[in-house]
């Protein structure tokens, strides 16, 4: 997402900086690229007037102009009326003091409503809750198998009624049996329409009116882009719904969606899914989002992704093993499968600052290179694994022959493996280890 508004971006903010001091119509010329970049992101024309006039109005002060560097100043005036315009602050599910805290999920067919009831409650599972499914989605066919299917996969439970049932008796008789079991989290998957009707809404309505839900959470499909919003208005004036998830952010989306819902709807996005699997759902922080649209990374985020995959008490162990130089093949392997539970490389890399989204799409991250690195490690015999110095020639040929590569890969492997080995020595003692202890990062 946002590759194509990045560089526009970007290339305006050149353009200042090169002018060295700036003057009132090298700010206007900069601000007319910033528009026009934003309305080819699909961003909505009134968000994007709101938007230029602001930054116009703060760029053209004395404080900037007269500044010593007047070009840096006008960036961290975008950044900041981007986070602006999309919330301010992240703003978090509201959890009823009372239990079960219910969540009805609403949105159109397509847009993921039923898979991100599914990420949500097993995103909060992880902290501790007991979440239950409610199936009430009757019309589209396989609907309830499908949520089944999610729950199943994250051993979550699913309360349904057939689709012979009124969705508004499921919702109530979901939540009694969610009472009555000590279910403290509910997220009830209401039904979908290709549009938006009468009959839609009254039924939401119905459902909204018998459970009194704390959150009513709209899925939009960010894909869509300008229809996306349209979809958010007219959502929020007929349930007046309390927060947005948009899914497909990983798709090849302009981004509009993102920078134009909160402004248009008042509503804040409060989550963002970036992907197909049920781990990748993200809480939203308006902040960060700024960071990435314009190239600064997002360092918060990838300390969280690593926070969540790394065990500190591997950590610990590792940090152990560097210390007695007792760090072997098994343990490198053990440090690519934590790396691969963060998601998704291309992400991952788009996080770091300095690394801009639009550098890597010629420069795919092989993820297969991985499962062949794990390959290679597997088809060695424990002895091996453990003492790499004595594989000689023949080991190596039925190493490569056992995991489908060749030699010359094998020894890459071993090549690397030596020299991050060395690496992580440097950074297991004195201020390295200090510092990637800090961040919880594989060392």
């Amino acid at each position: 997402m946002f590759q194509s508004l990045t560089d526009k971006l970007n290339n305006a903010f050149k353009k200042l900086r090169s002018k060295g001091k700036l003057t009132e119509s090298d700010v206007k010329a900069g601000m007319r690229e910033i528009k026009l970049a934003l309305l080819e992101a699909d961003v909505n024309f009134k968000v994007v007037k709101s938007f230029v006039n602001t930054v116009s109005e703060r760029a053209v002060g004395a404080e900037v102009l007269e500044s010593l560097m007047p070009a840096q100043q006008v960036v961290k005036i975008v950044n900041e009326e981007l986070i602006n315009i999309m919330g301010g602050s992240q703003s978090k599910l509201t959890i009823s003091p009372k239990p079960p805290t219910v969540i009805m999920m609403c949105g159109l067919q397509g847009a993921g409503k039923t898979t991100h009831a599914g990420k949500l409650a097993g995103m909060y599972k992880k902290q501790g809750k007991r979440p239950l499914l409610v199936a009430c989605d009757v019309y589209r066919p396989a609907a309830i198998k499908q949520l089944e299917i999610v729950g199943g996969q994250l051993d979550i439970p699913v309360f349904q009624m057939g689709d012979k049932v009124s969705p508004v008796k499921i919702a109530e008789e979901g939540l009694r049996f969610a009472e009555s079991r000590g279910y403290d989290m509910v997220f009830i998957d209401t039904a979908g329409r290709l549009h938006i009707d009468e009959e839609l809404m009254d039924e939401l309505k119905s459902i909204k009116a018998k459970v009194n839900p704390t959150e009513i959470l709209l899925t939009v499909d960010a894909m869509i882009g300008q229809d996306a919003v349209t979809v958010a208005k007219t959502f929020n004036d007929i349930l007046d719904i309390t927060g947005v998830i948009l899914t497909k952010l990983d798709g090849d989306t302009r981004g509009g969606a993102a920078l134009s819902v909160r402004y248009i709807t008042g509503k804040p996005i409060k989550f963002i899914g970036t992907g197909e699997k049920l781990d990748t759902i993200e809480p939203f922080h308006p902040d960060r989002m700024a960071s990435r649209i314009l190239g600064m990374g997002d360092v918060l985020s990838l300390i969280e992704k690593a926070e969540q995959a790394f065990d500190e008490k591997k950590a610990a162990e590792l940090e152990k093993k560097l210390r007695q130089q007792t760090f072997t093949l098994d343990d490198y392997l053990e440090q690519f499968s934590q790396v691969k539970k963060m998601g998704n490389m291309d992400q991952i890399m788009a996080m770091i600052p300095g690394v801009k989204p639009g550098s890597l799409k010629d420069a795919k991250i092989d993820e297969k290179a991985l499962d062949r690195t794990q390959a290679i490690i597997l088809s060695m015999t424990k002895a091996e694994r453990a003492r790499p110095e004595i594989l000689n020639a023949s080991r190596k040929k039925r190493i490569a022959a056992g995991s489908g590569t060749s030699v010359e890969e094998v020894n890459k492997l071993l090549k690397q493996f030596e020299q991050i080995k060395a690496l992580m020595k440097q950074f297991s003692g004195g201020k390295g280890k200090k510092m990637l202890g800090k961040m919880k990062l594989p060392y």
